[in-house]
């Protein structure tokens, strides 16, 4: 329930800002051009909105403790892991956190490579051994260091922007067919053209989703490749076999389930924002 408010909040608060935005911007979406306009509004407004929060967010759905003095020898190793890997990388130190829950998972978010939050479920953290955690935490100290939510975002912008605009040029397009076909000229309606624009951006959105998650597969692939790096190949194959061989993971926000380590199992792999853990231990054993 939590979730949900959250969600809708956020988004009522991106309609509030883009609609100020495109009032004093003068926008008027009835030519192509402020159409356009308007979709990249809400396309990239969305994306980047939820970039900004994306830490806030993963704190409060998740609810995460961040490790800010270590209780346990266990926190104080997570959090000298955490650090090691980050200088490696190059990258500011992250901030920590512990989530609850059963499932072997965890996961990176945050605004940029300097200001982010890498997640551990207390099931992984409790249920690995400290060289398959060592492959996991190099995994998403990798997707830190990528620059991967900032280019997940680009890429879900443009897709957004492409499904608000293509959306209503295709919807105008049958109203204009309607109308000319029409003895009265009326045209759709607006009910009808609303829901003819729905059913659009449903449409439209689907192939946005299989482009999003095939890059969203491709930065995987590339974390994997990070990880093996920072912690050895060793430990990154050990790690995703004990993914493999553990049991399914249940449901993350998308915002956070982009960036985990361990994706949820789809029958469409071209809606799958991670690559099977078979492909992806076999693609470094060929490294």
């Amino acid at each position: 329930m939590k979730r949900i408010f959250l969600l809708i909040a956020t988004n009522m608060a991106i309609l509030l800002v883009a609609s100020i935005v495109m009032s004093l911007l003068g926008v008027n979406t009835s030519t192509m051009g402020g159409l356009l306009v308007f979709a990249a509004i809400f396309g990239f407004g969305g994306a980047f909105i939820s970039l900004a929060i994306s830490k806030w967010m993963a704190k409060k759905t998740m609810g995460c403790e961040v490790i800010t003095t270590p209780r346990d020898h266990t926190e104080r190793w997570l959090l000298e892991t955490v650090a090691r890997q980050a200088k490696q990388a190059g990258i500011k130190m992250p901030e920590v956190a512990i989530y609850q829950s059963p499932e072997l998972n965890a996961f990176a978010t945050g605004p940029s490579k300097d200001n982010a939050l890498v997640a551990v479920s207390s099931g992984l953290l409790y249920g690995m051994t400290q060289d398959e955690i060592e492959g996991v935490l190099a995994h998403e100290v990798s997707h830190v260091a990528n620059g991967d939510m900032v280019t997940l975002t680009l890429i879900q912008g443009v897709v957004n922007t492409f499904v608000i605009f293509a959306a209503r040029v295709v919807a105008g397009i049958i109203d204009t067919f309607v109308s000319s076909n029409d003895e009265e000229g009326e045209g759709l309606g607006m009910f009808a053209y609303m829901a003819v624009v729905f059913v659009l951006d449903m449409l439209f959105g689907i192939l946005a989703s299989i482009i999003v998650a095939y890059f969203s597969r491709v930065r995987e692939f590339k974390a994997d490749e990070g990880g093996a790096r920072l912690a050895g190949k060793h430990k990154m194959i050990a790690a995703l076999d004990r993914l493999r061989r553990g049991p399914e993971t249940g449901a993350m926000p998308a915002q956070m389930a982009a960036f985990g380590i361990n994706g949820k199992k789809s029958m469409a792999e071209l809606l799958m924002s991670h690559p099977p853990l078979e492909k992806r231990i076999a693609a470094l054993q060929a490294k």
